[in-house]
């Protein structure tokens, strides 16, 4: 794949792309939609994906800073650190007129919008590009959609993963050949609107396993449809083995990360999810095993795998690619 070099770059450019980029990274005390902003980064790049500048901060998130062994933020580090509503501001004048860019920018969008409606405002954002979209649309041979594999594929050097600085700094020298290439090939950026959010928890979060605030029992949730998995189902999961794109993944009970976003890297990640349990389904989640749920006793009776929420999220970050 040939990328467009400065001297071709202006003749070439398509006319529609944005003029700017703001490069966003942020870490947070968890995924679920009470969690709060730990640390934030910015780096504003021009039209061809050239670094203008970049800014980081640290935030105190006024509870437990949340998963520390990630990204190393203690509750001592950020106890004087600014609330947001005080970095609010600054953070927008970076966002202002720019294209938000993120890795899964669904969820960095999500809590940056959030947190401008806890502080009662509204981000200047019109339009996010998730960089894992972008690789699917340049059909880059990666191994999965983790960034690290992205930044090896353009030989981007990560120092230190899950601070945000550094993760935004990475995704910055990622996207500029991304960018560059989608200009070569006049691809249509996979552009969308970013709308202002104003579901949010304003009350302290509460220590929590197996349950979260936005996906209790009992609750009203739209059903959402999905694309069919494009992969064929590879059989069950097998313990000590990783995923493998193509399987069916069912869901039971509470989950602390937003159910819906918790399907949402499902899917990104090559996986089909199954509403209910059957004799194909791969592997159920739940936090409660021993409960007595339609799925559950169906798992039990078909010898399905199952696992925990956290078993689970961290195999998502390994999902064997399907069978070529």
């Amino acid at each position: 794949m040939t990328v467009l070099d400065d001297r071709t770059t202006a003749a070439m450019w398509p006319a529609a792309y944005p003029q700017g980029y703001a490069v966003v990274d942020v870490e947070t005390t968890g995924l679920a939609r009470d969690d709060r902003i730990v640390s934030a980064a910015v780096y504003r790049l021009d039209a061809q994906g050239n670094v203008e500048d970049h800014w980081y901060t640290l935030v105190n998130p006024e509870r437990d800073p949340g998963p520390v062994w990630i990204h190393g933020l203690t509750s001592d580090v950020l106890e004087g650190a600014p609330l947001f509503p005080e970095i609010a501001a600054e953070f927008a004048e970076r966002l202002d007129g720019r294209v938000l860019v993120a890795h899964n920018a669904m969820f960095d969008w999500q809590m940056i919008a959030r947190e401008y409606a806890r502080a009662e405002s509204v981000a200047p954002v019109r339009q996010r590009l998730c960089t894992i979209a972008l690789a699917k649309e340049l059909s880059l041979p990666l191994p999965n959609h983790k960034l690290e594999s992205l930044a090896a594929h353009f030989g981007v050097v990560q120092q230190r993963a899950h601070n945000a600085l550094d993760d935004a700094r990475v995704l910055a020298e990622a996207f500029r050949p991304s960018l560059h290439a989608a200009a070569e090939r006049n691809v249509r950026l996979p552009l969308l609107e970013c709308r202002p959010l104003t579901e949010w928890a304003s009350a302290p979060a509460q220590p929590r396993i197996g349950q979260q605030s936005s996906y209790r029992a009992g609750s009203w949730r739209p059903s959402r449809k999905r694309p069919p998995c494009p992969y064929p189902n590879p059989g069950r999961y097998e313990t000590d083995k990783p995923l493998k794109q193509g399987m069916r993944v069912a869901f039971s009970g509470d989950t602390s990360i937003d159910r819906e976003l918790l399907e949402d890297r499902t899917v990104e990640a090559g996986l089909h999810v199954a509403t209910s349990v059957s004799r194909l389904t791969s592997l159920l989640v739940t936090n409660d095993p021993d409960s007595v749920t339609s799925k559950t006793a169906k798992a039990r009776s078909f010898g399905t795998p199952v696992v925990d929420e956290a078993a689970y999220t961290q195999l998502l970050r390994d999902v064997t690619p399907a069978d070529g």
